[in-house]
């Protein structure tokens, strides 16, 4: 008996009236906060001639993700939490399941570039402005935002074309691939197998590329002579690797996995680091750490 489900319930985080109200408040203001820090970092880096640098450029690029990113699943999430009726119509679901998978991919390929240009510059400071021009940047930059579009499209086109039963209600707060796929009545393994393989390539090669740039940057700034270049230049770092290793760690957690029976409030929790917390965090620490940024921001 399967019918064509023409929408989802999302039931999104369990609490009273008060709780949901409570959670909409926390939301909104982080939300906010996100997308007026990255379109902030977005204008000084336009505006000031100084930082129109590969680093520099390349963060412009995260920030306009973070706002795309975020946009994707936070309002959504914040109108369900103050709506009785929390539902999201099946093209819908699948137009939120594509942009937050290409989004998410594309994050991860701008992060190992960022990291590499960082190991480029501490590193190799020498040959920096031979490797890393304005034409490698742009293939780089580019090369990210187009992989990550075609990154999307297989896990949500076989999703899309799994079946669903009349139950419809999706026990998270926006339409992942894990809900999504407890709640078909198809055989998912098919599914399930490639959607695993494609996570495994795209988020472990990622954050392999990303740690061992790191580490090859810490393994420089240990030989720094001069104790204060060397905080300096090792907390910058410290602080870049923390918010990757959050990142990279909440998904591989989620999606690097060959079933998705993870308990449904474990997979919210963890899915607020990635959708929430890090979106905020990344304008912080990637551009207050800087003074070349606070200068321009200054001025």
């Amino acid at each position: 008996n399967v019918t064509a489900v023409l929408e989802f319930k999302l039931l999104g985080f369990r609490g009273n009236v008060y709780h949901q109200i409570l959670l909409f408040m926390v939301g909104l203001v982080a939300y906010i906060l996100t997308i007026l820090g990255n379109i902030f970092i977005i204008l000084v880096v336009t505006l000031e001639p100084q930082l129109h640098s590969p680093m520099f450029k390349f963060l412009q690029n995260l920030s306009f993700l973070e706002v795309c990113y975020t946009t994707t699943i936070v309002p959504k999430m914040l109108s369900n939490l103050l709506a009785k009726r929390k539902s999201i119509s099946f093209s819908g679901c699948m137009a939120q399941l594509y942009c937050f998978i290409f989004l998410g991919a594309t994050e991860c390929y701008l992060l190992a570039v960022m990291a590499y240009d960082r190991f480029l510059a501490v590193c190799q400071p020498l040959q920096y402005g031979v490797i890393m021009t304005d034409e490698s940047y742009v293939r780089l930059a580019v090369g990210s935002w187009v992989t990550g579009v075609f990154t999307g499209f297989l896990p949500c086109l076989m999703v899309s074309r799994l079946h669903f039963c009349s139950y419809n209600l999706i026990n998270h707060f926006f339409c992942d691939i894990s809900p999504l796929l407890k709640l078909s009545c198809s055989d998912t393994t098919v599914t399930e197998a490639v959607i695993f393989i494609l996570s495994l390539l795209v988020l472990s090669s990622c954050f392999l590329l990303t740690l061992l740039s790191y580490l090859l940057i810490i393994h420089t700034i240990l030989k720094i002579p001069s104790a204060s270049g060397k905080s300096v230049t090792f907390s910058t770092c410290s602080s870049h690797l923390l918010v990757v290793t959050i990142y990279y760690g909440a998904m591989i957690f989620l999606y690097v996995r060959p079933t998705y029976n993870l308990s449904s409030e474990l997979n919210k929790a963890v899915s607020v680091l990635y959708t929430v917390i890090t979106p905020l965090l990344n304008p912080v620490i990637y551009s207050l750490r800087s003074k070349a940024f606070k200068k321009a921001m200054i001025k």
